[in-house]
């Protein structure tokens, strides 16, 4: 069964007291908080027997203790999947995709046998205890309750995202509370070096309008030029289409027909979550509205997975926009 949309997860929460106002990930990248006996040169650490621990911020500020080398490593979303599998780590715990019943197909071969304890931040308590964690890395969840039975089982639970953070600053963070700062600060500038090389090898495409969609059951909306893989086209020397051109992390309400020009461009990049708009896309497909726009009659417009293209991303997630781009671009 397909969960609600992660907006409609966190609506009632968007407006939880901390997250937004501070900063959010952000204060994760002040870093490690120095503990009076500091040992590893890294930031803090102290000694708990043979246990050593840093102190870090997490995207709501809160200070909290972690393992200095964490072993057991629980994700409750997919941004914080692809950001340790990023940094060389298997986790012990993981959550289903947005809107699946199962792990991102495109990190499914790096998580084969690791346990999946629920879905996208519905973590499932038990299965949770049973993977013995000794950092929960809990993505944007704002569920205070939730988030207070996860620190019963550990103490070191971090809220790694806030909603307008984007990927490569909750990455970092996620960097931080793993000790593995450095590293994640090369994944990202190995990542920007290769989009900007592949942008330059499009040829007559370079600088092209990409219109990037997410088909939804009642209709498409478009993406903000600061969301994931708008970024990610971005870098590689992209353009969006003028009625696309608003700052932003989201997308915007579902369009009718009657303004599905909004989604036109050189390159339409269409995607879906769930199976009710994989079949609203279908059934589009057909209408004379659809067949009418630029992208399509000079057929560019391409399906792509909506679970990289219409989540908030991660640096295995753009590999997979920048290889998607290049494909469709260098065909034409």
């Amino acid at each position: 069964m397909n969960q609600p949309h992660r907006s409609a997860l966190l609506a009632p929460r968007r407006a939880a007291k901390a997250v937004a106002a501070l900063g959010a990930a952000a204060l994760l990248l002040t870093g490690c908080g120095s503990d009076k006996d500091a040992d590893d040169g890294k930031g803090g650490a102290d000694k708990a027997g043979s246990a050593a621990t840093r102190t870090v911020k997490d995207a709501t500020g809160k200070a909290v203790k972690v393992p200095a080398h964490p072993k057991r490593i629980v994700t409750l979303t997919q941004e914080d999947l692809d950001a340790v599998l990023a940094l060389g780590i298997k986790p012990v715990g993981i959550t289903n995709g947005q809107g699946m019943n199962k792990p991102p197909a495109y990190l499914a071969d790096k998580v084969e046998g690791v346990d999946v304890v629920g879905n996208l931040l519905q973590p499932v308590m038990d299965k949770v205890i049973a993977a013995k964690p000794d950092l929960i890395l809990a993505g944007d969840m704002q569920d205070e309750q939730v988030l207070k039975q996860l620190r019963e089982i550990t103490p070191a639970t971090l809220v790694t995202m806030a909603p307008t953070d984007e990927w490569k600053l909750s990455f970092r963070g996620v960097g931080n509370a793993v000790n593995e700062l450095d590293k994640a600060n090369k994944v990202i500038s190995d990542h920007e070096t290769a989009a900007k090389a592949a942008g330059a090898k499009l040829g007559a495409a370079k600088g092209a309008e990409v219109s990037i969609v997410r088909w939804n059951p009642d209709g498409p909306s478009w993406m903000e030029k600061k969301q994931f893989a708008s970024g990610v086209a971005l870098e590689m020397g992209l353009k969006r289409p003028k009625a696309q051109d608003k700052d932003g992390n989201a997308h915007t309400p579902s369009l009718s027909l009657e303004k599905i020009d909004q989604i036109d461009g050189d390159w339409l990049f269409l995607s879906t979550l769930t199976s009710d708009g994989e079949k609203a896309l279908k059934d589009v497909q057909s209408k004379p509205a659809y067949k009418g726009l630029n992208a399509v009659k000079k057929k560019h417009a391409v399906t792509v997975d909506g679970s990289v293209w219409s989540t908030r991303g991660g640096p295995l997630a753009s590999d997979v926009v920048v290889d998607d781009i290049t494909k469709a671009l260098s065909a034409s």
